[in-house]
């Protein structure tokens, strides 16, 4: 009966997976079953398009996750193979996690299927992936573990970026969609843990976030995909402003804009992760060329990363990304225990930056550390803010003899020279009251 199957469409099907190819041979033991698996076949081959051919056919359905074959990746690098829903369907599920909060690509509660090449979404009593929720484990780059900002009760975000996806520019904006879901700090509930390594997985869930983390890095290794996922550190970056709603614990993340959609930044270890409103981005400290702040105002300033784009063949091509509206208070933390600990290069004292670099805060009437009235630019002479120290310790030609220079001035110098002309003035009004004494005294007489 077997000899009756169409086993050549069959290999060009099942080639990678000759264990199902293997499965059907085994099971058309009658005409009925052979007619079956030809005609599943035949459908089948119909949707994927012919495969030894490289033109695509209308037909064929891939999903959404996949950049177009024609779109060409920003550094050179392949783009992503595309996927269909009838081959990911195909595969054996090893995991399932059920009721997970999914909120980009789509928002809504969705079950987690985990097979040995894919990651993707299903309804809850259905048996096919989501179109545009499937993932490849070889291509995903890069991994974010984050809590969700504004929440009373702790809440974690999973980020995935597929290759392409994590840095949209001016000249490449149609880039497919990460996952994105949240997990609560609690454990899995009885029943949510499915599949052939639920005993296992069961073992490690004591939480989700220690059943995904367990989960998602064994799917990657077993892909020789070594992204790790990386989590944020209030020990290395937390925000000094704080949080109403948990005063006890440290903020990772900045409130800001990027145009007019508001979100937050996450200093990270390998980049600065911008979310959670759509497209969200992910700058990698090796794409950033440099870092300017401008706009600054009494209570906020903008932050501008310069980041290489490398399109159109030019290695060296930038483009500036600017997020406004950062609290002054986070000032100090992004610039010294980031930008500076990274060595990221600092362009704020750059002639076209100048105009903006003074904290408004400071060209109020202050008095100088030693009690001077500030001058024209709102500050004493030796009363820099903590804005302008920054930027001459990361600009050498500002450290040079200038540097020198205002070290060996003496501000008393010019106090004395104040005093002086003090004196000066009130000497003349004596003389002025003794002559107008004379004058009376005459005038008497």
């Amino acid at each position: 009966m077997a000899s009756g199957l169409d086993t050549q469409r069959l290999n060009l099907i099942f080639q990678s997976r000759p264990d199902i190819l293997e499965g059907i041979q085994k099971a058309a033991d009658s005409p009925t079953r052979v007619k079956l698996f030809n005609n599943i076949a035949s459908f089948v081959h119909e949707q994927l398009g012919e495969p030894s051919t490289s033109e695509p056919t209308h037909k064929r359905r891939r999903v959404d996750i996949e950049q177009s074959q024609t779109a060409a990746s920003s550094n050179g690098a392949a783009t992503p193979t595309a996927i269909s829903a009838e081959e990911v369907a195909a595969e054996n599920v090893l995991l399932e996690i059920k009721d997970i909060s999914v909120s980009i690509p789509q928002r809504k509660k969705y079950d987690l299927c985990l097979t040995a090449k894919h990651l993707y979404a299903r309804a809850p009593g259905t048996t096919s992936p989501v179109s545009g929720i499937i993932y490849s484990w070889k291509d995903i780059e890069y991994a974010f573990y984050l809590p969700v900002p504004e929440k009373t009760q702790i809440q974690h975000s999973y980020i995935l970026f597929p290759r392409h996806s994590y840095f949209p520019t001016k000249n490449n904006t149609s880039t497919v969609d990460p996952l994105v879901f949240t997990v609560s700090a609690t454990a899995p509930k009885p029943g949510s843990i499915g599949g052939p390594n639920a005993d296992a997985a069961s073992a490690v869930a004591d939480s989700y976030t220690t059943l995904f983390n367990w989960a998602l890095n064994k799917c990657l290794q077993a892909a020789a995909n070594n992204v790790q996922i990386v989590a944020a550190d209030p020990s290395k970056f937390h925000s000094m402003v704080r949080q109403s709603h948990r005063p006890k614990e440290k903020a990772v993340h900045v409130k800001a804009f990027r145009g007019s959609k508001d979100g937050y930044l996450f200093f990270l270890e390998n980049g600065i992760f911008w979310g959670f409103k759509k497209p969200l981005m992910f700058i990698p400290l090796d794409r950033i060329a440099a870092v300017s702040y401008t706009s600054v105002l009494q209570r906020t300033f903008n932050m501008v990363v310069e980041v290489f784009t490398g399109e159109g063949g030019d290695e060296e091509a930038t483009e500036e990304i600017e997020f406004s509206m950062l609290d002054q208070e986070d000032y100090g933390g992004i610039n010294e225990n980031y930008v500076m600990r990274h060595r990221l290069q600092d362009r704020s004292m750059a002639d076209q930056r100048k105009a903006k670099r003074e904290l408004a805060e400071n060209a109020k009437g202050k008095k100088g550390a030693n009690g001077e009235e500030p001058d024209a630019n709102g500050q004493g002479d030796d009363d820099m803010t903590e804005l302008e120290k920054a930027h001459l310790e990361a600009e050498q030609q500002l450290q040079d003899d200038e540097d020198e220079d205002e070290e060996d001035y003496d501000p008393g110098s010019e106090g004395e020279s104040e005093g002086s002309g003090t004196s000066s003035d009130d000497d003349d009004d004596d003389d002025d009251e003794e002559d107008a004494e004379d004058d009376n005294a005459e005038d008497d007489e």
